[in-house]
């Protein structure tokens, strides 16, 4: 790996695609480069808006015979920025995000460039949804193949337990659809593995009757961490799998329906989604007062994907961004301690630390039944650094690691894959897998033993 792209190879490459081939000089060539995270500055030689799986197949031929680099995008979201690499071929699936729900079987296929927006643009129409992440910006393919976490995953799982298909194609150029009877050591591994296999073309989900959901959003003063952090961590594991709520630390953003006199103040809160009897949802939240009395308390029924799409907004694409996560099985209060110092001291209105739940059904999955590894977890912590001005890109680097280096010791060693740093190094790789490293690992021999596929959280073909 390592040739270059020169312009023979680039115009050779165009004639064997449908889907434009965008390279620097090109009127969209920063456009085409662009992701979410504006921390993010690669220039690939080639980005190949693929028009259909036949164009993906091509262009993993293409790059592999002449040697050059590849990274693969879906929704753009990687925090790290793994779906652009310099001076090689990015594959961008985005124009591939059409969806095809079935309401009698209950599945959704989507394209492997599609959002959680169009997902749930196209299932909310039947009453049906799946387990998929928070922001309907997010793109399905990095989520699902990381794990995958959401509103309604104390209720249905994680998102891979309601993956029942996917197609893939291989290192070698070939296609397959790898599910439980088909490529089963492939389908286990897409499971949580990440983007280590294939590209994914399109994913077939199982759905659930979820139309509208209670919606809560509850704060409290900053200085309040300690006592809300000590009532949630046993109120909400010994809730229904109907209640989910994130804990986070915030800036309260001016808009509605925070009160103004609220707006720009540090908080802790949770967010709650209640998927079950809508005029249950008051009773289901009536021990919020046990952690004492909040500053603000909001709850309303409404349609899921207007819940998806709340924090849109907010955070926006082209923001700077650095994050780091880790596993918790438990909340001590020596954690508590380091949530209240960082909490207290934010560094932009936009930083923030969620911890998402991921108890309940996605807990009742066996431990070895896909390449997620936590399934002794009960929250996904991330810490996010984030601001709009490249001014305060090491500002918010240099808090997010001093946060997660001092809560790191009371975690579980490992981190959800998506919330991994490109920085951090193989060792947090190995750890996030634990004892389904060496699995993965000969997977990965097995469909791609040259390690084409290793610009993501990397784990190498057995040797």
């Amino acid at each position: 790996m390592g040739s270059r792209l020169d312009g023979t190879t680039l115009e050779g490459m165009r004639a064997a695609l449908r889907g434009p081939v965008v390279a620097p000089g090109d009127a969209d060539y920063d456009e085409a480069r662009t992701v979410y995270n504006a921390m993010i500055d690669r220039r690939p030689a080639a980005v190949v808006r693929c028009a259909d799986a036949g164009d993906v197949m091509n262009a993993v031929d293409f790059v592999r015979d002449h040697g050059l680099e590849l990274a693969v995008r879906g929704g753009g979201h990687s925090g790290a920025g793994l779906c652009l690499v310099d001076d090689g071929v990015t594959l961008d699936l985005s124009p591939m995000r059409g969806v095809r729900v079935d309401p009698v079987a209950r599945t959704a296929q989507v394209g492997g460039g599609g959002t959680i927006g169009d997902l749930d643009h196209a299932s909310h129409a039947f009453g049906l949804a799946t387990p998929a992440g928070i922001m309907s910006t997010t793109g399905v393919g990095g989520l699902t193949l990381g794990g995958g976490h959401g509103h309604l995953t104390r209720r249905y799982g994680l998102t891979v337990d309601n993956l029942l298909s996917a197609d893939v194609v291989l290192a070698d150029g070939g296609f397959v659809t790898a599910d439980e009877h088909a490529y089963p050591d492939l389908f286990w591994a897409l499971r949580g593995g990440g983007g280590n296999f294939g590209v994914v073309t399109s994913f077939t989900y199982r759905l659930h009757p979820v139309h509208s959901v209670g919606v809560g959003i509850t704060v409290w003063p900053v200085d309040h961490t300690r006592e809300v952090l000590s009532w949630y961590r046993d109120f909400l594991p010994q809730a229904p799998d109907d209640l989910n709520g994130f804990f986070a630390i915030l800036s309260v953003p001016p808009a509605p329906p925070f009160p103004e006199e609220l707006h720009g103040h540090r908080m802790c809160g949770v967010v709650w989604c209640w998927t079950g009897d809508l005029a249950e949802l008051d009773q289901a939240l009536a021990g919020v007062e046990d952690a004492g009395r909040p500053a603000f308390h909001f709850t309303a029924p409404m349609p899921y994907p207007a819940l998806q799409t709340m924090f849109d907004g907010l955070i926006p694409a082209g923001l700077q961004w650095y994050w780091r996560g880790d596993f918790f099985d438990r909340i001590t209060d020596a954690a508590a301690d380091v949530h209240l110092k960082y909490g207290e001291n934010l560094p932009t209105d936009l930083s923030t630390m969620h911890l998402y739940p991921v108890d309940g059904a996605a807990a009742r999955v066996a431990g070895d039944a896909t390449a997620w590894s936590h399934r002794d977890a009960v929250w996904s912590g991330v810490i996010g650094g984030i601001d709009p001005s490249p001014d305060n890109a090491g500002l918010v680097k240099q808090w997010c690691a001093d946060y997660w280096s001092e809560l790191h010791p009371h975690s579980m060693g490992g981190s959800y894959v998506n919330f991994i740093g490109e920085d951090e190094g193989q060792d947090r790789v190995r750890a996030t897998y634990r004892d389904h490293y060496d699995r993965l690992a000969e997977v990965k021999k097995t469909y791609d033993p040259g390690n084409l596929f290793h610009a993501n959280q990397n784990i190498g073909p057995a040797s």
